[in-house]
């Protein structure tokens, strides 16, 4: 059993400790090790975590199980003034993964979506992750693929895939 909390400022470096935990097992056969070091800096570091919960509007849960924390989740509520929620982030420990947590967590954000008028659930996820076809079982769709350029020369390619609440 899992327990979510919303996460203060003050935890930011439990989400930046669990990502370098999580990051290289989930991406470490999809990205070169310099394109994954620059992209937990990219997005991990402590000043862009601030920046995404207080100025992008990002809401982070901790995950935790027996008092241990396992994961986190970030979402965005009314992405670009229309009523859809944007996953930004949702990542489990690998020795958590396949008890059922991730669906936990796509359900506590559908929760979320629904109780704010929402009317999607999207995300975004790199097209060789394993977590592609988990998203498509949880009933989301793909929308369309996209490479995002990311700087020093990376890209991200990505399916974005959306999830109809209505």
């Amino acid at each position: 059993m899992i327990s979510l909390r919303k996460a203060t400022i003050k935890e930011l470096p439990i989400i930046q400790s669990l990502a370098k935990e999580i990051w290289p097992a989930t991406f470490g056969q999809i990205l070169s090790k310099t394109q994954l070091e620059y992209m937990l800096d990219m997005m991990y570091s402590l000043a862009s975590l601030k920046k995404q919960l207080s100025e992008l509007n990002h809401v982070f849960i901790i995950v935790s199980e027996a008092g241990k924390d396992i994961g986190y989740l970030s979402y965005e509520l009314n992405v670009k003034n229309e009523s859809i929620t944007k996953i930004h982030k949702i990542y489990l420990h690998p020795s958590t993964q396949g008890k059922g947590y991730g669906k936990e967590l796509i359900a506590y954000a559908k929760k979320i979506a629904i109780e704010n008028k929402q009317r999607a659930l999207t995300l975004n996820v790199n097209k060789y992750n394993k977590a592609y076809n988990f998203y498509l079982k949880q009933g989301f769709v793909l929308v369309k693929n996209e490479d995002i350029d990311i700087g020093q020369g990376f890209l991200m390619e990505d399916a974005v895939l959306s999830l109809s609440l209505a």
